[in-house]
């Protein structure tokens, strides 16, 4: 008995010394920055800088020259010039972003195929005939992307999803969760934007939506920019080009649509057309209330 006792103490002393030892000639030094970054972080995991979370990213910014110091969408520009400041670079000037439906399905009056009885997710139904929706790119109405948003700021409304811009940091996780990819992020200051994300044509558009892209192509002819492209199908901005070009092309794309699909973001942005329906607003006389009979 005494013999085992001693035994498992001498083993246990055997250990200890061979674990300090270890922990002493295998101990790494951790960058005091990486703690100080992580602190700075808003502490949201939303995912949106594109790594695990804000401990990942910390040591990311701080260990990688590569990676950019303006990626926590959740903190914004303070947090991106305390995190450059404390990583040593460039805060840079990233486009603040926002998430966007492109789908106006009540505008459509896109009709029903079945009445779907099923799990309350867009993913399930989407498995089943691509949905129940006449339209297979329109926003489902289950709200996945309500469920995996972080800050609050989608809910849903008569079937779609709304976004609400105070609260949307542009994580982008919405985006992910969206089986018929009718989710996307655009520029706050977008100055037009396609509000429809069908990939299909003409007739095949008209038969299940009234206000639907029918991909008649003459948005992209008009853009004097180039900012506009049918991209496999569906019809892209480069908002990048778009914002570049300004104002002076008098929104063509917008004038070209024959189905007022491409419209103006002018609660993002001035167009020279914003500005002048408002001073026309202001110009045109009071209506004066009828009388009484």
């Amino acid at each position: 008995m005494l013999t085992s006792v001693l035994s498992l103490l001498a083993l246990g002393f055997i250990a200890s010394v061979v674990l300090s030892v270890a922990s002493r000639v295998f101990y790494v030094e951790e960058d005091p920055r990486v703690e100080a970054v992580s602190e700075a972080l808003p502490g949201a995991n939303c995912g949106g800088c594109g790594f695990a979370g804000c401990d990942a990213y910390a040591a990311a910014v701080i260990q990688d020259p590569s990676v950019s110091a303006g990626l926590c969408c959740a903190g914004g520009p303070e947090v991106s010039a305390r995190v450059a400041e404390l990583a040593g670079k460039a805060a840079g000037s990233a486009d603040p972003q926002i998430s966007f439906r492109r789908c106006v399905k009540d505008e459509g009056k896109v009709k029903k195929k079945y009445e779907y009885q099923g799990l309350d997710s867009c993913a399930a139904s989407a498995q089943l005939e691509d949905g129940p929706d006449a339209c297979k790119y329109s926003c489902l109405g289950f709200g996945d992307c309500v469920k995996v948003c972080n800050f609050n700021a989608m809910y849903l409304e008569n079937g779609l999803v709304q976004i609400d811009p105070d609260k949307c940091v542009a994580c982008g996780a919405c985006v992910g969760v969206c089986p018929n990819k009718i989710l996307e992020m655009i520029p706050r200051r977008a100055r037009v934007q396609v509000f429809c994300s069908t990939l299909d044509k003409m007739k095949d558009v008209m038969n299940v939506c009234e206000a639907g892209c029918i991909n008649c192509g003459k948005c992209v002819k008009k853009c004097p920019a180039q900012a506009i492209s049918n991209a496999e199908g569906n019809i892209r901005i480069d908002h990048a080009a778009c914002l570049a070009y300004g104002p002076e092309c008098e929104e063509a794309c917008v004038d070209a649509c024959p189905r007022s699909i491409l419209r103006l973001m002018c609660h993002n942005s001035v167009t020279l057309k914003a500005e002048a329906a408002a001073a026309a607003a202001a110009a045109a006389p009071e209506q004066q209330p009828q009388a009484n009979a």
